[in-house]
């Protein structure tokens, strides 16, 4: 990567670098979306009102892991840029020890507020249970994922995408197989379905860990010397995505606990069908931040400030039309998507309904 030839051809570069990233995290978006129809088609409407009220906690998470693994991307990126390897690699090390840490720590608060926040959402009887069974598994499950999607940028980071792309459709492919395999063959429910997500990020762990054992030109793991100064900058850095992810979870959190008590399960069942379609693309919006990510920062490194902007500007209006795309596409297919996860009519319902109200959003999210 050199910024000559980012200069000469800023948009190929910018899809070549989000393209992959893109299609990554939407992948991971469909890992969700795909627990979401098994939980729908073998728990029932109460296994996915169930998933979709402990959301708040896994934004949490992607909220911390994106703070600190953004931020110092971003800061190892600038480093690289400058020409200081050692610095980047200090900062790669860093990043996922800290990312790590954090995650393991907030799942052990994690396991002493289920019943609390069940409490005050109101969520009994079988929503209760599927709540339980599931997120019991998952606390485990969603550090190692944060981990990974920290793995991830640095590899982007590395000139690879491609890698991280390769190994999520691998990821997708074996998470629904064991999707249906623990929660329809042999009748697992909810824990089945958060098994199976476990199960497929450890693997995706592994492959990552390979990569930098045997793969990597720039980041290796290895021994570090903890900077306070480089943890707070890069806190700073990606304090935004923190504030971002946990005004979702926030609100998230706000609307099942009006959604419970004026509709019940069924009310939060349809507010989490047509929440997916948000998630994913979401997720698009991520994918396209942290493919233009690498880039930004190795130009603002290399004293190309201009440059930097430009490939934000240029970032922003693909985004935009990835919005207008989105809109269009589910206008057409609103009708019956509902129908993919439940078959309760007044469910399908509300998912039409709140789909149309909705679509409005995506114009705007950027």
């Amino acid at each position: 990567m050199n910024v000559n030839e980012i200069k000469k051809n800023r948009t190929k570069k910018i899809l070549q670098f989000s393209i992959p990233a893109m299609i990554a995290m939407v992948l991971t978006a469909f890992i969700t979306v795909a627990d979401g129809f098994f939980m729908g088609w073998f728990v029932g409407e109460a296994g996915i009102a169930a998933v979709n009220l402990g959301l708040p906690i896994v934004y949490l998470y992607l909220g911390v892991g994106l703070m600190v693994s953004i931020g110092g991307v971003a800061i190892a990126g600038m480093a690289l840029g400058a020409g200081d390897k050692e610095k980047a690699n200090q900062v790669f090390r860093q990043t996922i020890v800290t990312v790590a840490a954090v995650s393991f720590l907030i799942s052990g608060v994690m396991v002493f507020c289920f019943r609390p926040m069940l409490g005050m959402l109101r969520a009994e009887g079988q929503v209760m249970e599927c709540f339980v069974n599931y997120y019991q598994i998952m606390v485990l499950e969603l550090p190692i994922m944060v981990i990974n999607s920290a793995f991830g940028m640095f590899i982007r980071g590395e000139g690879k995408p491609e890698f991280c792309m390769n190994v999520t459709i691998f990821n997708v492919l074996l998470n629904v197989v064991l999707d249906y395999g623990f929660a329809g063959a042999w009748g697992m429910g909810a824990a089945g379905i958060a098994l199976a997500s476990l199960v497929s990020a450890l693997v995706s762990f592994g492959c990552s860990l390979y990569f930098f054992v045997r793969s990597a030109q720039t980041y290796h793991l290895g021994k570090f010397r903890f900077s306070r100064q480089i943890c707070v900058r890069g806190i700073l850095n990606g304090s935004s995505e923190f504030i971002g992810e946990m005004s979702t979870g926030i609100a998230m959190f706000a609307y099942n606990f009006v959604i419970m008590r004026r509709f019940g399960a069924d009310g939060v069942t349809a507010f989490t069908i047509v929440g997916y379609v948000s998630y994913v693309f979401s997720m698009v919006i991520v994918g396209f931040g942290q493919g233009a990510s690498p880039l930004i920062s190795f130009c603002y490194g290399a004293e190309e400030k201009r440059l930097a902007a430009g490939i934000r500007r240029r970032t922003n209006q693909f985004v935009f039309g990835a919005g207008a795309a989105v809109f269009l596409v589910m206008a057409g297919i609103s009708g019956w998507y509902g129908g993919m996860f439940v078959r309760s009519e007044p469910v399908k319902a509300m998912v039409q309904t709140g789909m149309i109200i909705f679509m409005v959003s995506f114009f705007v999210s950027r």
